[in-house]
């Protein structure tokens, strides 16, 4: 024992116990940490895997860089928004360049090297301490007993993944079916007693070697985003502006989140909502819009592309967005975005946000108390509008009302009150919190008007033609009524119908004014998301072979098609009943299979 107190082993031993620890910081802040007791199994383990197998801490150290490095961001997140470096974290990085990481930084960046300069010398510290401490060497016939131990705890764990486990129900069959496949062995799967205690969510959460399970994580991620990307990597559109210019413009696509039409006062809600955006003469709304699909996922590829509605369930689309189309009208593009960037819930819109120029994930929170608001892409779009290029498309992809309502606004916007305003993880599923649940939500709406009369106001400001399109991705259902479901993905009515409109500004008027007019007749159609994308290219008059106007809404050519939601089935919307005080959509006639 007295070698190990040595100070070169004594500090090595204390560095890894250091970094074992990081998990563990939100003890330190009054928090809980979920899988608290199996995390230190985990990391026992891994300890004892790694050590057994290179025997001594200079022969691994080496290994310990990742997380080394990105120990100071590891505890960022956890300190600031409750949560570790996850794939949707290294979506960001993968997405950053080096120059908008110095413009998000600022100042910061130079804390940020000194703090790496320090963990730098810390590593290097360590390492020559660990080359120094021969006594931390593991030898004898103990290192080989572990390592056969730890051998036949893999295998076990390995088996389980290839076959799955018992107890797991469904998912237990599904893993023996996609077994058999992979490998032509019909096996059971493993059984209660020999399941090793090992969880995924244990072995992600751990530090540092839990780095690598979320590098992997990334890394499927990654390769899935570019299986999607590929099916469409040659497409064109053959894309151009009808009167090409010089003439600088500016078109702004704003995707909303989670907003029901009917919360909104500029739709008729008793509630003032909307006090900034019903004041803007040049706001036209647009007062029956639907989505196909009340999923964000499923439903922003039918905005920002051709990808019909009854296809929307279906993996990835073999065509680009309306980014592309652009580009090759001669515009500059951007996706700003305060939704996360990586993730099962996201990787569709992710692979039609890269094909911008620019692109940039502002939240590092996720969908947390400590997700930034939609305000913080006021300094992107202030950047974006002050580019160079004449022409410009930008998107901006809002949280909007995203659950939980009261965390998507600051307190200046708490005006309804009783609400779930500084409550921690409500429960939603609890129909005692209703009023509060509402209340919150209508304060996101209030807002969200706040929010997008601050970009209109950037707009205004540039002193050229410019216009932004805003539609929500789907709704929600707020226990309405005697109806006891809420959020998304009911089949309600409250979920698919939507709120949309369209500002512009007077010099846009004065170089489209038939486009105006056009938008101003078609304002109480009958629309869908589907003619988003149609609209949105037609708004820069940019035109290409195969392009359906009639679809556009600022085009005379505008015609009235079928409406088709995702409700038990496909069903066409304006043939549908409704049913109870949830509105769920019914279709009249047996509704159109998937």
């Amino acid at each position: 024992m007295r070698p190990l107190l040595r100070p070169a082993p004594l500090f090595v031993l204390l560095s890894y116990l250091a970094l074992s620890g990081v998990p563990y910081i939100p003890f330190l802040l009054g928090k809980p940490v979920p899988a608290a007791w199996p995390i230190l199994g985990i990391e026992i383990v891994a300890w004892t895997a790694v050590w057994a197998l290179f025997s001594r801490p200079a022969w691994f150290h080496w290994l310990l860089i990742p997380a080394f490095m990105a120990l100071p961001t590891e505890i960022y997140l956890l300190v600031f928004y409750g949560q570790g470096i996850s794939t949707h974290h290294l979506g960001i990085l993968a997405e950053t360049s080096p120059m908008e990481a110095m413009e998000f930084l600022g100042r910061k960046v130079w804390t940020m090297l000194f703090v790496m300069a320090l963990v730098a010398a810390w590593w290097v510290a360590a390492f020559r301490a660990a080359r120094q401490s021969q006594d931390l060497a593991w030898t004898g016939p103990s290192r080989f007993v572990a390592l056969g131990l730890i051998a036949v705890f893999a295998a076990l764990a390995a088996y389980g993944w290839e076959f799955g486990n018992a107890g797991q129900n469904a998912s237990a069959s599904a893993s023996v079916d996609k077994g058999a496949q992979r490998t032509g062995l019909h096996l059971p799967p493993l059984p209660r007693w020999a399941q090793p205690p090992a969880r995924f969510d244990a072995f992600i959460s751990s530090w540092p070697f839990g780095l690598v399970a979320r590098g992997y994580d990334f890394y499927r991620e990654r390769r899935y985003l570019a299986a999607l990307n590929e099916t469409s990597r040659n497409f064109r559109f053959g894309a151009h502006q009808a009167s090409p210019d010089d003439t600088p413009e500016v078109v702004v696509m704003v995707l909303g989140e989670s907003s029901r039409r009917d919360r909104w006062s500029l739709f008729g809600y008793a509630r003032p909502t909307n006090p900034l955006l019903s004041q803007e003469p040049n706001v036209v709304p647009l007062a029956d819009v639907i989505t196909s699909v009340s999923a964000t996922r499923l439903s922003v590829p039918v905005i920002i592309s051709r990808k019909p509605a009854r296809e929307s369930l279906e993996d990835g689309f073999s065509e680009k967005s309306f980014l592309n189309a652009y580009q090759e009208a001669g515009f500059k593009t951007w996706w700003l975005s305060n939704q996360i960037s990586f993730g099962k819930f996201d990787t569709p819109v992710s692979v039609f946000a890269r094909e911008a120029d620019v692109v940039q994930f502002t939240n590092l929170g996720g969908f947390t108390n400590r997700s930034n608001f939609d305000e913080v892409l006021f300094e992107p779009l202030r950047l974006a509008l002050a580019d160079k290029s004449p022409k410009k498309l930008i998107v901006l992809h809002s949280l909007g009302s995203h659950w939980n309502y009261s965390q998507r606004h600051p307190k200046a916007f708490d005006k309804w009150q009783p609400s779930l305003f500084g409550i921690d993880k409500p429960v939603y599923t609890d129909l005692a919190i209703k009023p509060q649940l509402n209340n919150s939500y209508d304060n996101s709406i209030l807002y969200s008007d706040w929010f997008l009369a601050q970009v209109i106001g950037q707009l205004k400001a540039a002193q050229r033609p410019a216009a932004l399109l805003y539609v929500a991705d789907h709704g929600q259902t707020l226990y309405d009524g005697s109806c006891r479901i809420a959020f998304h993905g009911h089949n309600t009515q409250y979920e698919f119908r939507v709120p949309a409109f369209m500002w512009y500004s007077d010099q846009y008027q004065e170089r489209y004014p038939n486009k105006i007019k056009e938008l101003r007749r078609h304002r109480k159609a009958r629309l869908a998301t589907e003619n988003m994308f149609h609209t949105l290219l037609d708004v820069a008059d940019i035109r290409y072979p195969d392009d359906r106007l009639e679809w556009s809404f600022v085009n005379g050519a505008w015609k009235k098609h079928t409406r088709y939601v995702d409700s038990y089935g496909w069903t066409d919307y304006d043939n549908a009943t409704v049913r109870g005080d949830c509105r769920e959509i019914i279709a009249k006639k047996p509704a159109r299979k998937r």
